[in-house]
């Protein structure tokens, strides 16, 4: 089918569904039957998130598994994997952490080619079971609280430290679009009062993990930026900013020193 169903159209743009007929045309090439594609539209007019609905969201040119109840991967999350690509090795240690679906890791081990070692982490079991669909068998994907499920054989290796760590302050989730704050679990979300309480333990171990001149990549918001920046400093790592006004996008590098 090559155009979508004039009716689906209408009833996604009445709901708000900006490109409507571009969705109405994935959802019906999703739905294996009349009676499914109903069931896809009434969600989706209803306002679930388009991209469990699929299976798959789209990310860096991939196709990312991601289910019902899991973290979306964000397009402006891409600014991240093009710094790590430009700073990684076709033979890097990568570990992606917080990782969701597992589409940071996927893409930079796509930007970076198939010698990457690949590691991925995440507290969430929905998540952990995305993320091994997107990433095994070629990746290792581990679920626990941040670093505590890691073997102890990665301290000190990782070259590539890639972090989309929860980073809203609790009181700002209910502004945020309902596909987000109905539908992704709060532990994707939540950083805590000021949006850094989870940045914060990631900082307190991550001399520990990343290697000589390895260097660690974490999204955050443009007015948290220095305040994520100065977490990583305070434990010895080198930090800079940087921001892509085309993907509104904003990233903090914080480098272990060679020697």
């Amino acid at each position: 089918m090559t155009e979508p169903d004039p009716v689906l159209v209408e009833r996604l743009r009445a709901a708000g569904c900006v490109f409507a007929e571009d969705e109405a045309l994935l959802l019906t090439v999703a739905a294996e039957s009349p009676e499914q594609l109903e069931d896809l539209v009434a969600k989706r007019v209803a306002g679930f998130p388009l991209e469990p609905l699929l299976g798959w969201a789209e990310f860096c040119g991939l196709r990312i598994v991601v289910e019902p109840g899991v973290f979306v991967p964000r397009h402006r999350t891409e600014f991240l994997v093009e710094l790590a690509v430009g700073l990684g090795s076709p033979d890097a240690v990568v570990l992606d952490l917080c990782c969701g679906a597992g589409a940071i890791g996927a893409a930079i081990a796509s930007g970076l080619g198939p010698d990457v070692e690949l590691i991925a982490a995440d507290v969430d079991p929905a998540a952990v079971r995305c993320a091994r669909a997107n990433l095994e068998p070629g990746g290792r994907v581990f679920e626990g609280d941040l670093y505590e499920p890691l073997p102890a054989s990665l301290r000190g290796r990782v070259d590539i430290l890639a972090v989309n760590a929860p980073y809203v302050p609790t009181d700002a989730i209910a502004m945020m679009p309902p596909e987000a704050r109905d539908f992704e679990p709060a532990v994707a979300l939540d950083g805590g009062a000021d949006g850094l309480d989870v940045q914060r333990r990631i900082a307190a171990e991550a001399p520990a993990w990343l290697a000589p001149g390895g260097s660690l990549l974490i999204e955050t918001s443009t007015l948290q930026a220095e305040r994520t920046a100065a977490l990583f400093a305070a434990v010895g790592l080198v930090t800079r900013i940087e921001h892509s006004s085309d993907l509104d996008a904003t990233v903090v590098i914080a480098a272990r020193p060679s020697a």
